[in-house]
């Protein structure tokens, strides 16, 4: 699942060049925020039915992710996001590849 990325970075918690093993979930998401140092913001948009009105309603997870040199997402990107340990109180994901780059009009 992880291969190998060509620039090499000194991160601890890089899935390429460090040890951390990647496992359980993985998913698609839009990165909204980059600002903290190495973390990454990404939401997922989901779609539920509601049985009793027999509609779906849309809904939206958050989830923070640690964000390597090598992989290095800006806001706006679309990335694939993998579950690993406990990586600080609030990530335990992170990113595995840019799979969209963002243009100008998909920044907030």
């Amino acid at each position: 699942m992880v291969e190998e990325k060509q620039n090499a970075c000194n991160d601890k918690k890089c899935p390429y060049h460090g040890n951390v093993k990647v496992r359980g979930a993985t998913f698609i998401g839009r990165v909204i925020s980059a600002k903290p140092t190495r973390t990454v913001t990404v939401e997922r948009t989901l779609i539920e039915y509601v049985p009793k009105f027999e509609r779906y309603k849309k809904k939206r997870s958050r989830i923070h992710a640690h964000n390597p040199e090598c992989v290095n997402a800006k806001e706006g990107d679309t990335v694939l996001i993998g579950e690993t340990r406990k990586l600080s109180k609030t990530k335990s994901f992170v990113v595995l590849r840019v799979l969209g780059e963002a243009d100008e009009s998909d920044k907030r």
